[in-house]
């Protein structure tokens, strides 16, 4: 089963009794932490190289406590191209929707912790 993300506020979160203080993915079968993007505050394709690779059908983008971080068009057409659905969303948001959905679906998460 997918990891469980336990905890976040704005900076930090908790993903199966682990606490991070930095951006991170959630694979299905494991968290990358420390994730860095190209661009601080917009998710390009090349960013996404690890989720790509583990075919998720859901990724969750958390755009960040107030929705600061943007998908790129370009972005979303490497994700379309991919068959996988984009859910983006501020982060607090996309934590419940990702834990809704990781009992019932293969998603992945792209979490920006802060702004």
């Amino acid at each position: 089963m997918s990891p469980r993300i336990e905890h976040y506020r704005f900076g930090t979160i908790t993903v199966d009794g682990q606490r991070h203080t930095q951006d991170l993915i959630i694979l299905p079968e494991r968290v990358i932490a420390g994730w860095w993007r190209k661009e601080g505050h917009a998710l390009h394709p090349d960013d996404l190289t690890t989720v790509f690779e583990a075919a998720p059908e859901v990724l969750i983008v958390g755009t960040g406590a107030y929705g600061m971080m943007r998908v790129t068009e370009e972005t979303r057409l490497a994700l379309e191209a991919a068959s996988i659905r984009l859910i983006a969303a501020p982060t607090a948001e996309a934590v419940e929707t990702y834990n809704q959905l990781r009992e019932k679906t293969r998603v992945a998460a792209a979490l920006h912790l802060t702004c």
